[in-house]
């Protein structure tokens, strides 16, 4: 039976909980524009959240997932910077009121929204003018697999699909970028050909220490790869 992406837990997302340099790479990328009160949606079991926390005022929290808001309560209830709202995107960006937020985040969520589109004009609404949108998907619809429906992906998306939403809702993009360039076969072969389901904690590692500093150094002489397995974004609410 097909998990919808509301009823999917994530548990199998826990095998990247322990990346650093992944998240590092993700966070390095984003820091520049890093300020104030930030929203990061689908935000897990906190894992990137404890490393953008040092970087903003103040962070709201929003989950889906009953397993994870209650890590998330548990990971910060001593913090008072941040809110834990656990409800889908769409829902809690309803509640949300307009021109409020300095920055949004989405690592690994835009690709679970049915509608992407109004969720992209729903974060505008909610950021105040000059704050910025920063997203992190699964890229190029070739690499579709049964991970990625089980997991509950509606798509992979390709930057000039992107692009156009992020600029139809409104957006100036700053940066628009294919990123994680070596690590497009591995996932064509693992997820796509042999059919694989879950992540493999010890590759995952693996692919954390070897692959990743490897993939950036490549990835900054081309400055603009062709294609990568993800695409990274930042944009901005004029």
């Amino acid at each position: 039976m097909c998990e919808s992406s509301a009823d999917y837990e994530g548990l199998d997302l826990e095998a990247l909980g322990g990346l650093e340099n992944y998240y590092g790479w993700i966070l390095e990328t984003f820091r520049p524009v890093l300020k104030g009160h930030g929203i990061e949606f689908g935000a897990g079991a906190g894992t990137f959240s404890e490393k953008l926390l040092p970087h903003l005022s103040g962070l709201d929290l929003v989950e889906p997932s009953s397993v994870h808001s209650a890590i998330l309560a548990r990971r910060f209830e001593t913090d008072s910077r941040v809110t834990i709202i656990p409800a889908k995107l769409e829902a809690a960006v309803s509640t949300i009121p307009a021109d409020s937020r300095d920055c949004v985040i989405l690592v690994n969520v835009l690709e679970h929204i049915e509608d992407d589109h109004q969720a992209l004009g729903d974060l505008y609404r909610i950021l105040k003018p000059g704050g910025h949108l920063l997203l992190f998907v699964p890229a190029m619809q070739g690499l579709y697999s049964e991970f990625d429906r089980r997991v509950g992906h509606f798509r992979r998306y390709h930057k000039a699909d992107l692009k156009a939403g992020i600029v139809g809702a409104g957006f100036h993009i700053a940066t628009l970028d294919y990123t994680d360039l070596l690590g497009v076969l591995p996932w064509w072969l693992i997820n796509v050909k042999m059919g694989k389901t879950e992540i493999d904690p010890r590759m995952a590692s693996l692919y954390d220490r070897v692959g990743v500093p490897l993939t950036r150094l490549l990835e900054a002489l081309l400055r603009h790869p062709p294609f990568g397995k993800n695409l990274i974004c930042m944009a901005r609410k004029p």
